[in-house]
Order: structure tokens, then C-alpha cells, then sequence
């Protein structure tokens, strides 16, 4: 790629977009906290909190085909968890979920150990009550893109099961498509049938993951249109609590775990513009000699900035306020 090819991937020029809490042009790669570690995946460090409690801290981590690339992109991991509590405020009387607080105050008041580790956990994390997780990752469809485009132009299905003719790239799905997948901690998640899920959960659990799922993704689809954004796909995770009620947790309608698509922009018959990492996604399809496997090559640092940019634009777009102006929601206390 060459120097002109990537200074295009820098945003077009806009108020400099300061993230909460002073987040440094660097970005945080991996946070090490006063608390008992246990678990760092491709984005999330989890900690234990006290009884009853998880602190999941989101760096700004990236991956791309599966691989953790080796630049961090500056306040990803802030919108990342600040999208998900914004969506959650608005949710809750729909499908409960785990979250306590994303506050920073709130969360030094129920953690004293985290003061003056602030610079890698404030704004970029989450309170949240211990959940037993569902494996289950329950995607919903509104619109045929990435994996389901794929299986549908080969065979005309989606996960086996046949989906009407004469669909092209980016369709509206109507209804949407409950499209649950395998949830692998490592390597692609595999697209399952609402069958498989039955046998693994039983049929009315399964049902009521299938429903939780649909009412969140219209409720999201919903509100993200009236900001001139599509949500095209999305993928959520599902806990039980301490009264084997099922409840939602984990990020909620980010970035990363959604397809978020201009509105304004888009058509059918052909792939569509994406309101996240795909500047990366691009510079890396573009190189010759890497195989997508590790070890990742680096990223020119406009890459890095145009998908900061990206972030900060989704999150703008989504809320309506800035991310260095958003005031966390309050939820009940722990």
C-alpha cells in the first residue's frame, strides 16, 4: 500500500476528540491491576472484584482475522464499554443484565485498591455482577453480509437451513434471523442451527434466548436508524444468575461485536461502508506475504488514527454527544 493509499485512510478534519479520563495518544495495550487476573482475551482483561463481582477492563486491544495486532487504538476500549452501558440504560426494562456500574467514582468506592490505577481502568471499565455464561453466541440478522453472505451465494442457506431466493449482498432480512453460533474463545465462532441450540439448552431455554435476542437486536436496529445508522448484525452473550435467570452480559451493540452501516449510503447488490475497524481490515488485505496468521504485521500510525476515528464516530453518531462529554447512567447499586 502506498503513502497516498494510507494518509486516505486518515479522517476528514473535526475537533479533536479527546477521550474521558485523559486516555494518552497510545493507547492501552494491557492493563495490570491490584486484583486477581483471570482472564485477558483479544480485547478484555477480567479481573475478580469482591464477592459476587467481575471488573472487566477493556484495552485497546485490536484484532483482525483473528490476531492480535501489535498497536493498540487510542480510546477504543472506552467506547467499547461506554456504547454498551449507554445501550443497557435503555434495555434493562426489556432483558436484565449484570452490569452495576461503569462509573469511576462508583467503582473506586466499591474497589479502594484501584486508586491512583486509574490511567488503565477509568471509563474503559465495567462493574458487573458474576454470571454462569450461556456458550451460546446469539447473533441476530437483519441484513445479509460477511459469513451468511458467504453461505448463502455457495448454497442458498444459512447455518443448513434455506433462506429465500433471489437474495443478493447486504438484503434486508425480514423478519431478522436468529443465527446463533458456537462461542470460541480462540479461532472463528461456528454458525449453528436454532435446533442445535435445543439440544444443547433445551427447548424452552433456547426459545428464550432466540426471544431476548430479537427484541434487543429490533429495539437496537431501531434507535441506531433514527441516528441514520443501520444495524446490520449484531451478537450477544447470555448469563445465568444466582436465580438461574437468564440475563444479558458482556458488551451490548459495539463496534465490535456489531455491523454498523452509513444509512445514507446504502444499497443492495454490493458490500457496504463499515462504521468500525475496517481501515485496518483494508491496509491488511492489501499487503502482500502476510497469511493472516501471527505474527501480525505493524500499523502505520494513520491506519491507527483513522480507526480511532471510527470509534469515536460511532459513538457520536449513536448517542449524540461526544465520548469526552458522556456522562455514564447510573444503574442499582451492587
Amino acid at each position: 500500500m502506498s503513502e497516498s493509499e494510507i494518509r486516505a485512510f486518515s479522517p476528514d478534519p473535526e475537533p479533536n476528540i479527546a477521550p474521558p479520563g485523559g486516555a494518552g495518544a497510545r493507547g492501552l495495550s494491557r492493563s495490570d491491576l491490584p486484583l486477581p487476573l483471570l482472564f485477558r482475551g483479544k480485547v478484555r482483561d477480567i479481573y475478580e472484584a469482591g464477592p459476587g463481582l467481575l471488573l472487566l477492563v477493556a484495552t485497546d486491544r485490536v484484532s483482525a482475522f483473528d490476531v492480535v495486532l501489535p498497536q493498540p487504538v487510542p480510546a477504543k476500549g472506552m467506547v467499547l464499554t461506554q456504547i454498551t452501558a449507554w445501550w443497557l440504560a435503555r434495555l434493562e426494562s426489556a432483558v436484565p443484565h449484570h452490569l452495576v456500574s461503569v462509573s469511576p467514582a462508583e467503582i473506586r468506592d466499591a474497589i479502594p485498591s484501584l486508586a491512583g490505577h486509574e490511567a488503565e481502568w477509568a471509563h474503559r471499565s465495567m462493574l458487573v455482577r458474576g454470571t454462569q455464561a450461556i456458550p451460546v453466541e446469539c447473533v441476530v440478522r437483519g441484513y445479509l453480509s460477511g459469513s451468511a453472505w458467504k453461505e448463502y451465494r455457495r448454497s442458498g442457506t444459512l447455518a443448513g437451513e434455506p433462506l429465500p431466493p433471489g437474495l443478493v449482498e447486504s438484503s434486508r432480512l425480514d423478519p431478522p434471523i436468529f443465527s446463533p453460533a458456537t462461542k470460541a474463545r480462540e479461532g472463528h465462532d461456528e454458525n449453528i442451527t436454532h435446533d442445535e441450540v435445543v439440544r444443547k439448552l433445551g427447548p424452552e431455554r433456547a426459545e428464550e434466548l432466540r426471544r431476548h435476542s430479537l427484541t434487543l437486536y429490533q429495539t437496537g436496529a431501531a434507535a441506531a436508524l433514527q441516528n441514520g445508522i443501520i444495524l446490520a448484525d449484531t451478537k450477544f452473550e447470555f448469563g445465568l444468575n444466582e436465580n438461574n435467570e437468564v440475563i444479558i452480559i458482556d458488551e451490548v451493540m459495539t463496534p465490535d461485536s456489531s455491523r454498523f452501516w452509513p444509512a445514507d449510503t446504502y444499497a443492495e447488490g454490493r458490500s457496504q461502508p463499515s462504521l468500525d475497524k475496517q481501515p485496518i481490515r483494508d491496509y491488511l488485505d492489501s499487503l502482500e506475504g502476510w497469511n493472516k496468521k501471527p505474527p501480525p504485521p505493524n500499523l502505520p500510525d494513520a491506519v491507527v488514527a483513522a480507526t480511532t476515528a471510527r470509534y469515536q464516530e460511532i459513538f457520536r453518531r449513536l448517542t449524540g454527544i461526544p465520548l469526552e462529554d458522556f456522562q455514564p447512567p447510573t444503574f442499582e447499586a451492587a
